[in-house]
């Protein structure tokens, strides 16, 4: 009976042990390196999202700011306008792996960047105002939980979207 106990005991431990590296190393996939500078962008050749007929705002990239860093975070400039010419842009970054997106800066009518105090992972999925990031992350960005391949493939999946069914 004694060796019973001894192998229930070491097998408890055996599973403990697995689900503790297990969770050690999800928590390792999740380090963001830092986010570069935001970098300087366009108005004059941005890609166009879709994010239906009822947005009131257009959201476009500016492809020269597109960018795949070593832990899986696409980060790209998006410039939202208005009917009436207002712009805001905005540098943010996607990380498909987990289906999030973070504001790193935002652009001011001068076109210097203020870079947000302390960015916070958002879920794609959130209720909020504006699903420009969700639109993002369909239209060419993400490839299921992965990033579409390196930003030269991501710019072009951008140019050239796949048929999708909208969830926003």
């Amino acid at each position: 009976m004694r060796r019973l106990e001894r192998l229930a005991v070491a097998l408890v431990a055996c599973v403990a042990c697995s689900a503790f590296a297990q969770l050690a190393a999800e928590d390792s996939g999740r380090k963001e390196t830092p986010a570069p500078p935001a970098p300087a962008f366009s108005t004059s050749h941005l890609i166009t999202l879709d994010l239906g007929p009822s947005q009131a705002l257009k959201f476009g990239i500016d492809p020269d700011t597109v960018s795949l860093s070593a832990d899986g975070v696409v980060r790209y400039v998006v410039v939202a306008s208005s009917a009436s010419g207002a712009t805001n842009a905005m540098y943010e970054g996607i990380r498909c792996a987990t289906g999030e997106f973070k504001t790193y800066a935002r652009a001011t009518t001068a076109g210097t960047w203020n870079t947000v105090e302390d960015p916070q992972w958002l879920s794609l999925y959130a209720n909020l105002p504006s699903k420009h990031a969700l639109a993002v992350a369909e239209q060419g960005v993400c490839n299921g939980k992965a990033p579409a391949g390196s930003a030269q493939a991501i710019i072009r999946q951008l140019k050239n979207p796949p048929q999708y069914q909208r969830a926003y």
